[in-house]
């Protein structure tokens, strides 16, 4: 990603804003998996895929330090309730939003043509079974790409500020 926002800017001479997120909870960083680069740098790729030959299907999508809570309830569906869940991560919720905006307007610009579909569309239209997000930003932030989400995205956050002092109260606050 570093790599990516440093070519496009130094190298292309775009004119755009990289940022990183920092948080204050120390934890390892997974290798990056073959294949996720694309997904990083559209705002969305899978994780980890969910256990095999399990009867019900779902999704988390998740981002930043939440990303171990998915991975917990990933676990947790399969052991207890037999649902096999695939983890996102969702690496750019706002850079999902304006490719699907763009898309859309494109095909409302070009009627007669063959409608495009937004890349988050692509990736998911495929995929059986509900789209829940948990976030430790308030809802609003993957609310943003629920109109292309087949079947709709639940979202659960943190919808408040100063409700507790630490982030695991927090998320219990909210439910999430």
């Amino acid at each position: 990603i570093v790599a990516d926002g440093l070519r496009r800017m130094y190298v292309e001479g775009e004119e755009l804003f990289y940022y990183l997120c920092l948080y204050n909870e120390n934890y390892v960083m997974p290798p990056m998996t073959e294949g996720a680069e694309e997904g990083l740098l559209k705002g969305l790729y899978r994780f980890k895929t969910g256990a095999t030959g399990l009867k019900h299907k779902a999704h988390i999508l998740g981002s930043g330090p939440i990303i171990h809570e998915a991975l917990r309830a990933q676990s947790i569906l399969a052991e207890r309730y037999g649902v096999s869940a695939d983890v996102w991560s969702a690496t750019g919720y706002k850079l999902l939003r304006n490719d699907a905006l763009l898309t859309e307007r494109w095909n409302m610009l070009h009627p007669t043509e063959t409608p495009r579909k937004a890349y988050v569309q692509r990736l998911l239209e495929k995929e059986k079974g509900p789209f829940v997000a948990v976030s430790d930003n308030i809802r609003t932030v993957p609310d943003q790409i629920a109109p292309w989400v087949p079947g709709g995205l639940f979202t659960l956050g943190t919808d408040g500020f100063g409700r507790s002092d630490t982030r695991k109260r927090l998320r219990r606050f909210f439910q999430v």
